[in-house]
């Protein structure tokens, strides 16, 4: 299968480290194709970040429709631009987000959140009550670690990290980590060594449900909500995705 990642950042380390942690989860017969908006913020760390970020997973979606990806994967914690990737792409999308929260729910009774910025705490929060986990999720644990730092995470950072998750299960009495940003991901497996409970890395999890959604022949369905964007002029930077790119 043909799978095309998106990272709404653009920082183009933590792409191509994006990349590389998809492919180590990835079978052997999956292509993984990484992209970054041409434009936008190189972290998320807020709600105008978010929103920017939010229009580069449409940009991307867009320019991807037609390239025959079987499935892509949003590669941010925040999940923003789902709904509108769902839209442009005929696939399966999933959001890291969604993806861990379920997975997390498959393998525990309750699970702790770790992250990055406190203050984008709030935006994980409206992911927990949209995917309809308020009775599993207990907990939502901000670090301040600066997302950029992930991008050549030192032993300082993973014990943060380490620290901040072993306060999560003792606190929210939960017994499962999801990581909260998918700069984490290479960090799941030292992760989940150390503090011997299970620890959610969504990118990995989004990868294999796509994966699975690809083998089962499952596209987004385009008879409601998520039909295609109806074509219309589009003005100013824009003004070319005002044809229609997903017929």
């Amino acid at each position: 299968m043909k799978l095309l990642l998106i990272n709404p950042n653009t920082s183009l380390p933590m792409t191509r480290g994006i990349e590389e942690a998809a492919r180590a989860v990835a079978a052997s017969g999956t292509e993984v194709v990484a992209r970054c908006p041409s434009f936008g913020p190189v972290s998320i760390e807020g709600h105008l970040d978010d929103a920017f970020g939010a229009a580069g997973v449409a940009e991307q979606a867009l320019l991807a429709a037609r390239e025959g990806f079987d499935a892509t994967v949003i590669a941010c914690f925040g999940d923003p631009g789902l709904d509108a990737a769902r839209e442009a792409l005929p696939g399966p999308v999933l959001g890291i987000a969604e993806a861990a929260f379920q997975a997390a729910s498959i393998v525990a009774t309750g699970f702790s959140v770790v992250t990055t910025m406190t203050r984008t705490c709030v935006i994980a929060e409206r992911l927990v009550r949209r995917y309809g986990c308020e009775s599993t999720c207990r907990g939502i644990h901000g670090t301040d670690i600066e997302v950029l730092s992930l991008e050549s995470c030192d032993e300082a950072t993973l014990a943060r990290i380490e620290a901040a998750s072993r306060v999560a299960l003792a606190r929210d009495r939960s017994e499962a980590i999801v990581l909260g940003c998918a700069g984490m991901a290479s960090l799941c497996e030292e992760l989940q060594r150390r503090l011997e409970v299970p620890v959610i890395d969504g990118l990995a999890v989004a990868v294999k449900l796509a994966e699975a959604l690809s083998a089962l022949r499952l596209r987004t369905a385009k008879g409601g909500d998520y039909a295609p964007p109806l074509a219309k002029r589009w003005t100013g930077w824009a003004a070319g995705f005002g044809q229609d790119r997903t017929a």
